[in-house]
């Protein structure tokens, strides 16, 4: 396998094209901006989402869809995860039957709440199941871009692809874990950025370690409340994809999500925080559609709940803590 096409050029599918690139695959980026296409050609500078940072002479850009899918060997979707299903409808066309399909979105889509392989199962076939994978984990896109130490996990229902991607991303800097728990992955990798919200709130109000280690772990529960009751692995939480990626998202200072939790918390409204934003942080619209799923699921995620109110219906920060405290008892396994 040497051709790979990655669909979306944010500073994640930036990065990780990047790596495969220096690993010697060639790699066609498909850029959505065609301004910053045309720069990327002339520059190997991604100035948008990951100003700085040379890219590898291996590594081609487009901004023509068809361009970056056909004839590839394997497919690399990056797109935030509320547009992943226009851009499959779009590509699915030029998409050969026996391409590898490799997610590295975080989200579960609104109205339908499905999770990134549902998406691609209802838009693909669901014989896409048994060539698809699921990149997650603890990941910030310019560590990775500087080759600091990184760990993940991907995980695909057939351990053979899995596999294969392991032996696609892995580098001296990027180690890959298998993992078969699909639903897992995804559910951690998506809700961790609705409990990081909710960690930057807190630091936004001006709380401490206690309140965020405390956001962390109960968080932690909730996920794997939500992963159980969809089929997850319950020990899926404990690994990267789980207990890593929402420590990361919860304290880094380069985590999005985090970054727009303690603008809430500090009292700036929600639109005007998002206006000012150049890249997406997933954990809002993922806020919404967690909150609905829990309901449908009928399980209790009283942290989501919060931030659902604070996001949608215009709740006091403050207010949303008060509530969490004063809860009813219980017990912790609860």
């Amino acid at each position: 396998m040497t051709k790979i096409g990655v669909i979306g050029a944010g500073s994640w599918g930036t990065t990780l094209a990047n790596l495969l690139a220096k690993k010697g695959y060639d790699v066609t980026l498909w850029v959505y901006e065609q301004d910053l296409a045309v720069r990327l050609t002339e520059t190997r500078i991604n100035d948008l989402y990951l100003d700085g940072i040379p890219l590898s002479p291996n590594l081609s850009y487009t901004n023509v869809l068809a361009d970056a899918v056909q004839g590839r060997k394997a497919l690399l979707l990056v797109s935030p995860s509320q547009v992943m299903r226009p851009v499959l409808n779009r590509l699915k066309s030029y998409l050969s039957d026996d391409c590898l399909l490799i997610s590295a979105a975080k989200g579960i889509e609104n109205d339908s709440l499905l999770t990134m392989s549902e998406v691609l199962q209802e838009v693909l076939g669901t014989d896409v199941k048994q060539r698809s994978a699921f990149l997650s984990g603890p990941s910030f896109a310019r560590e990775v871009a500087a080759e600091q130490p990184t760990a993940v996990a991907v995980a695909s229902d057939d351990l053979a692809v899995a596999c294969q991607v392991q032996k696609i991303f892995s580098t001296e800097y990027f180690r890959v874990y298998t993992n078969q728990d699909v639903v897992g992955i995804e559910i951690g990798g998506a809700l961790k950025n609705v409990i990081a919200l909710a960690a930057g709130v807190a630091d936004g109000l001006g709380f401490n370690h206690n309140a965020r280690a405390a956001l962390i772990t109960r968080g932690l529960a909730e996920i794997a409340r939500l992963g159980e009751a969809l089929g997850a692995q319950e020990a899926t939480f404990a690994g990267l994809a789980g207990m890593g990626d929402l420590v990361l998202t919860c304290t880094g200072d380069l985590s999005r999500n985090r970054s727009v939790g303690i603008e809430l918390g500090r009292g700036r409204k929600l639109d005007e925080i998002l206006n000012q934003m150049r890249m997406v942080a997933e954990g809002v619209k993922t806020t919404l559609s967690a909150y609905q799923l829990a309901t449908k699921l009928g399980v209790a995620m009283p942290i989501t709940e919060q931030m659902y109110q604070i996001l949608y219906e215009n709740k006091d920060p403050q207010q949303a803590v008060t509530d969490l405290m004063n809860r009813a008892l219980s017990s912790e396994e609860e």
